[in-house]
């Protein structure tokens, strides 16, 4: 193996036919994983706002694919895991395709991540979060961080989103789930103003039958109807026409 170094003590790139030192080759340094991963997401994107899922290819993401993930959008603040990394699952220690991505936060932070989310497919924006689980019976404590990225489906809407999850420490006994300690969203255009999560950022306009209830309008009878307060005249022979008494007449047989 080559130990050639420049004058600050870094190693030079490797030459050809030189021999890589595997130390070098970090595969767990989550700054690197998550600048290269946005890079790529920014490379897909080619004059368009929000890249394309299909556009999403393993081999252009070798580094951080044991860490990556794509979602898919459920439900207004929830998504489900289409594909997950290696490292997800020994997180979970399962399969985590087909699982919430609320399954990897403690209860406590669900409602925070609901709400990042939502911004992240809504606005849409990129999400950072800083996790943490502390340490307890054979799970160490671990600090972890969290990539959001948002692409568009096949149908054109923007229900899909790349990710990346890091966690730094020993994983212990599985599951591990963190509490959310903090998040910050970024807008997808440089010097574009972010939209701060909220539980009312995107709160859904009533339909028109939601709103105010719709009055009736008065039915007009087809024929005038009396009032209600008017007196009812009773019929007596008096008041009576001769034709009135005829129509009361009865006609009784005579028996011989």
């Amino acid at each position: 193996m080559s130990d050639d170094k420049d004058k600050s003590g870094n190693p030079l790139p490797p030459q050809k036919g030189a021999v890589l030192h595997l130390a070098d080759y970090d595969h767990g340094n989550a700054a690197l994983i998550f600048s290269e991963l946005r890079e790529y997401w920014n490379g897909l994107r080619q004059g368009r706002a929000i890249p394309s899922r299909a556009d999403v290819e393993p081999q252009g993401i070798r580094r951080a694919l044991d860490y990556a993930f794509i979602l898919e959008r459920v439900a207004p603040g929830a998504a489900r895991f289409r594909l997950a990394g290696r490292h997800l699952i020994d997180l979970m220690g399962m399969e985590v395709r087909g699982m919430p991505l609320c399954s990897f936060l403690n209860p406590s932070s669900r409602g925070r991540l609901s709400d990042v989310l939502e911004t992240v497919f809504r606005t849409p924006q990129l999400a950072e979060l800083s996790l943490h689980a502390p340490g307890e019976y054979a799970r160490p404590e671990l600090r972890g961080r969290m990539l959001l990225m948002p692409l568009r489906s096949d149908l054109g809407d923007v229900t899909r989103a790349l990710g990346c999850l890091i966690s730094e420490g020993d994983i212990g006994s599985g599951p591990r789930r963190f509490d959310l300690k903090s998040d910050q969203v970024m807008p997808v255009f440089d010097g574009a103003e972010a939209i701060e999560p909220s539980p009312r950022a995107f709160a859904e306009k009533p339909a028109d039958w939601q709103g105010k209830p719709r009055q009736r309008k008065p039915v007009k009878p087809d024929r005038p109807v009396a009032p209600t307060s008017t007196p009812a005249v009773r019929i007596t022979p008096e008041n009576q026409t001769p034709e009135e008494r005829r129509a009361g007449f009865r006609i009784v047989a005579q028996r011989d």
